[in-house]
């Protein structure tokens, strides 16, 4: 198992679109082979960063197999126009 993790800053006034475009999102990554769960977190600090952490079986099925699938575009088109600026994505494994 990986660790997707992404730090996601929203764009001021975008917040709670952004949630709300989050949950309808949230099946476009869920209906992918590897994946395993997800979670959002909304930072208390500066309420307008949030972090994703994804399980993913291993780093293929977010790569290549969630990327690249038909499931990709519409969670992109929903999403993405929120961030400032575009997130840096890294995975993890366990130690």
């Amino acid at each position: 198992m990986i660790l997707e993790v992404a730090i996601l800053n929203i764009k001021d006034g975008k917040t709670k679109a952004f949630e709300q475009d989050f949950q309808k999102a949230s099946p476009f990554i869920q209906n992918n082979p590897g994946y395993i769960s997800h979670d959002l977190k909304r930072c208390m600090e500066n309420d307008h960063q949030y972090i994703l952490l994804v399980k993913w079986e291993n780093l293929e099925d977010h790569e290549e197999g969630f990327r690249k699938s038909e499931n990709y575009g519409p969670w992109k088109k929903l999403l993405h126009h929120y961030y400032d600026p575009f997130p840096v994505v890294e995975h993890y494994e366990a130690v």
